[in-house]
């Protein structure tokens, strides 16, 4: 059976896929990445991993992969197949692309970023299917985002479209990463949920989910923790529609595990803030944590339709 080998590349963990022509799982397999045993063993461990799914293909489909797609954090240049930096790997100016082809006996491989390839996923397949504008925003550790414009990711001049979490929404806020001040990453993440909930709970060990489960509970330090997330996310999502214009914003992530905890304050606090833009339609992601890994096998077929259209 014909198919292309998918991985989607964490920094705890990888998911992959064999991936049939209609975007079918055929089989889907994890690992940990090992990030405490240093870059050089997890390009290792990445590459052990597709050879064995390239193996299980034979012994199983009756077939090698005919191409692959890989999906990494950090900063990429996909059209010469680079990780250029993943801090969360370690890697820097790394040629994945061709480490990968070279183990896979010369297949065409495709390098996506893991954001847009998840955006690519659930614009085809997902959420965002039959929708030709659509922003997508998965709210987990980091928060970054994917523009879907007519089936397409839109990566920008130099890779870097989509990055809605460095948007600044609190100018007087916390001090962000990348050297800002109030991104809405650093208010509206899991992670800047995690830490509100931790210092307002008393309890160090309490996440994002528990204070979710505390707002539903109806704990009043629970709902100022919430209120004030949602707030950040809402004003940077108006800053992306006013922008964009989406027909469709699609919310994924950790904290939309939450649902309408989160959807509900979340849909009300969007429509408060807009003037004169359009309301788009704000919908929770439909693919889960496997929308990575899909959107690594879409790019790797989308790369043999390119290949056969040359």
């Amino acid at each position: 059976m014909r198919h292309v080998i998918a991985l989607d590349v964490g920094g705890t963990g990888m998911k992959a896929a064999l991936v049939g022509t209609d975007g079918a799982l055929l089989y889907e397999a994890r690992r940990a990445t090992g990030r405490e045993r240093g870059p050089d063993a997890i390009v290792e461990t990445v590459l052990d991993f597709a050879a064995d799914l390239r193996a299980y293909g034979v012994e199983h489909l009756g077939e090698s992969a005919v191409a692959a797609g890989v999906a990494v954090p950090g900063i990429i240049d996909a059209e010469r197949g680079i990780v250029l930096y993943a801090t969360n790997l370690g890697w820097h100016d790394l040629p994945l692309r061709d480490l990968l082809a070279a183990r896979l006996g010369g297949v065409p491989v495709a390098l996506g970023h893991d954001v847009r390839s998840g955006g690519l996923a659930e614009g085809r397949i997902g959420a965002g299917k039959g929708s030709d504008r659509f922003f997508f925003v998965p709210l987990g550790t980091g928060i970054a985002g994917a523009i879907g414009i007519n089936g397409a990711i839109e990566a920008g001049a130099h890779g870097w479209a989509g990055e809605i979490g460095h948007v600044v929404v609190r100018p007087d806020g916390p001090v962000c990463n990348c050297g800002q001040n109030g991104c809405m990453e650093t208010l509206g993440s899991a992670a800047a949920v995690t830490r509100a909930w931790a210092a307002a709970s008393g309890d160090p060990e309490a996440d994002a989910a528990d204070c979710a489960k505390a707002v539903a509970s109806g704990d009043p330090r629970a709902e100022a923790v919430w209120a004030d997330a949602v707030d950040a996310i809402a004003a940077g999502l108006v800053t992306a529609l006013t922008l964009l214009d989406p027909r469709r914003l699609i919310i994924g992530g950790g904290l939309a595990e939450a649902g309408e905890t989160l959807f509900t304050p979340l849909r009300a606090a969007v429509e408060e803030r807009i003037t004169f833009q359009k309301l788009p339609e704000i919908v929770p992601a439909a693919l889960g944590d496997t929308a990575g890994c899909l959107g690594a096998g879409l790019l790797a077929w989308d790369l043999l339709s390119t290949e056969v259209s040359a």
